[in-house]
């Protein structure tokens, strides 16, 4: 009887061409034998199997359904690839069963204190794919503000910790750094590193694409050389440089934090108990010893008073210590982006600018990657406590920061330049007097909508910095964009929105 029910569950693979990027699709006929006896519905949970691989994909059933026969069934691209299947193939479709983790997330929604097994089940079913969208969705949401105490913080820092692969390193000490984020621009990672690596530590960088902002670091680092690195490729560029810089996607290193990622991009919320069990779960993943995290501050940073810097300090350095890392917290100046560049090409130019000593490279940039440098050499004992930013300044300006940045990225897969997108807007002021505030949100928003991070070319490059003063009609930024659609995007969020950069008079 097992296999009469399995061949009448069989469906064959026709490619519908289908991105759906987040979620795996199963597309059935509403006529389909199968849908029909087995009740499926919309949006309805699917197990999907080839052979002996197995996905669960959200159910969307066609009414006019010209593209697929009797006895086709269609599938989003991810789960093609995934299933490594191909036109004709067989597929056999079969019931979820209920999930327990479901149960777990709606105690949660409720306001129920999880206990670390409940945390467990959710973060593995979420790294299996098991839940949809919107099911995570609702896990996230239910996560936000004080949703999470100390405890479940650390439950759930452990649990996306050994869902993935854990890097483990020969040095006993191995070093890494963080920004909480929410400051465009602020691209320090790739400088530090390279500061860090050339004083002789260990620094296994793994960096994510952007979430809500305009740029991550591994999308700055992409216009600059090869970031997707398997483990084995990212081991032995380490252990040839001692230092790297990739996408931490790539390298499978606390899975399902990626796939959490993805939906609180679409969402555009940032959860502080996430963000710390996302941070903190990654580092200790990438098999890292010691931890430096950057909170920038600011009216319209993602972290907006002293207060709740020292309290986020104080959670990520006790998850830390429950975790086995080291966390040094450092509080900066978030009230305006770091460095000219807001989007992946036009902030790797600002990286390249740091690293060569040019000129006119942002000096703001230069100073706060020396001063987190600075802290991970005290961490590393290369210098007494107080005096690291001296020892990074010397690395940086005697060339030999430069020296290991290139050798990283050929290591990496070669060294390319950034290029710039074509169509240009120049933003001028409307008045005379001195710039008192830049709002990072809205400066980011316009990057966006002018096409960044997708388009790597794309972005803002700014002219403006608090304490500035300014004439009337002179340049505060220069929009890019590929294509004059995104451009215009970008312009008419600025009609809507003239107060980015403020002038007193």
């Amino acid at each position: 009887m097992e296999l009469e029910h399995q061949e009448h569950n069989t469906l064959k693979l026709k490619k519908l061409g289908v991105d759906f990027r987040n979620e795996h699709l199963v597309f059935m006929r509403r006529d389909c034998h199968v849908c029909k006896s087995e009740g499926f519905e919309a949006l309805n949970r699917i197990r999907v199997s080839k052979g002996d691989r197995t996905l669960v994909a959200s159910l969307i059933v066609m009414d006019n359904p010209s593209q697929l026969n009797h006895g086709e069934i269609g599938l989003s691209n991810g789960a093609i690839e995934w299933l490594s299947a191909g036109e004709g193939d067989e597929i056999n479709l079969s019931h979820m069963p209920p999930l327990d983790s479901m149960s777990d997330v709606r105690r949660k929604i409720y306001g129920d204190t999880l206990e670390p097994a409940a945390f467990s089940r959710i973060i593995q079913d979420i790294a299996a794919s098991n839940l949809s969208n919107i099911q995570l969705s609702a896990f996230i949401s239910a996560c936000v503000g004080e949703g999470l105490n100390a405890d479940e913080v650390i439950a759930l820092t452990r649990a996306m910790i050994d869902v993935g692969f854990r890097l483990e390193w020969a040095q006993k000490e191995v070093f890494d750094k963080h920004c909480i984020g929410g400051l465009p621009g602020n691209r320090t990672t790739p400088i530090v590193v390279a500061i860090v690596a050339a004083a002789g530590l260990t620094i296994p960088k793994t960096s994510s694409r952007a979430i809500t902002s305009p740029a991550g670091t591994a999308d700055t680092m992409e216009t600059l050389t090869n970031v997707n690195l398997s483990v084995e490729q990212m081991k032995n560029v380490v252990n040839q440089e001692g230092g790297c810089l990739v996408w931490g996607g790539s390298v499978q290193l606390s899975p399902a934090d990626d796939i959490i990622i993805r939906v609180e991009k679409a969402l555009d919320i940032d959860s502080e108990g996430q963000l710390i069990a996302s941070v903190l779960s990654k580092k200790a993943a990438a098999g890292s010893t010691h931890v430096v995290i950057d909170i920038p501050v600011g009216p319209t940073a993602k972290v907006r008073s002293e207060e709740a810097a020292k309290l986020l300090s104080e959670k990520m350095i006790a998850v830390g210590i429950a975790i086995g890392l080291n966390v040094v917290t450092v509080v900066t100046d978030g009230r305006q982006p770091i460095g000219r560049g807001i989007g992946p090409s036009l902030e790797a130019l600002d990286v390249l600018a740091v690293l060569q000593n040019d000129i006119t490279a942002p000096k703001d940039l230069r100073q706060k990657a020396v001063l987190l440098a600075g802290k991970l050499l005290e961490m590393g004992g290369k210098v007494s406590k107080g005096e690291g930013e001296i020892l990074a300044n010397e690395i940086l300006h005697s060339g030999k920061a430069w020296e290991k940045f290139q050798q990283i990225c050929i290591a990496q897969g070669g060294l390319k330049t950034p290029k710039t997108a074509l169509y240009t807007q120049i933003i001028t002021a409307d008045k005379s007097g001195m710039i008192t505030a830049i709002d990072n949100r809205k400066i980011a928003k316009v990057a966006k909508l002018a096409g960044a991070p997708d388009a790597a070319t794309a972005g803002i490059y700014l002219s403006a910095s608090i304490g500035l003063k300014v004439e009337k009609g002179q340049n505060l930024y220069k929009i890019y964009a590929e294509s004059p659609g995104e451009l215009a995007y970008a312009i008419e969020y600025l009609r809507a929105n003239p107060d980015i950069i403020q002038i007193e008079a």
